[in-house]
């Protein structure tokens, strides 16, 4: 059964695996992270790590049996009970229901856990996938993102009410 966990400095390894084994995967639907994310990763990890223990962000990754990472599911610029919600599954649980589940609980953490009363996510207009996990999440459209929103491509503004039951 997988598990979603709040990240923490013993996922750097896992975490890596997945954006390496997963890169070619993301990069069909969105922006590379290219090779500078990979070189830096070890920095970049800890400066995510610092976020969070700030609580400018909430990072979760979503672990199978054996500690590898099947998807991770972030929450963005927590301020004033908002946050935007990002998330990436990989190419093997894909379609298969893992990130709608993933994001209802992460709706349900936000709420609990981080006191938040809105969530926002932005999807482009070519990931179907992304759109359909949203609105099966509660997400409704609120209006278009722009490509500085998308990593240069263009799409739609998702909103979820945390206050009522979805």
């Amino acid at each position: 059964m997988p598990e979603l966990k709040q990240l923490d400095a013993v996922h750097a390894p896992a975490v890596l695996a997945f954006e390496s084994a997963n890169r070619a995967y993301f990069a069909a639907s969105v922006s590379d992270r290219g090779d500078e994310y990979f070189d830096q990763f070890t920095k970049r990890f800890s400066a995510l790590l610092a976020e969070q223990e700030a609580g400018i962000c909430a990072f979760y990754v979503l672990l199978d049996e054996d500690g590898a990472v099947l998807g991770r599911f972030n929450l963005y610029d927590l301020a004033d009970g908002v946050a935007e919600l990002g998330y990436r599954v990989g190419q093997d649980v894909a379609g298969h229901g893992v990130a709608t589940a993933t994001v209802r609980e992460l709706c349900r953490l936000a709420a609990e856990r981080h006191g938040l009363h809105t969530l926002r996510a932005a999807t482009s207009h070519e990931n179907a996938a992304s759109q359909r996990v949203l609105a099966k999440a509660g997400f409704v459209a609120v209006g278009p993102a722009g490509p500085s929103d998308l990593g240069g491509k263009t799409g739609t503004w998702y909103q979820r009410d945390l206050t009522h039951r979805h």
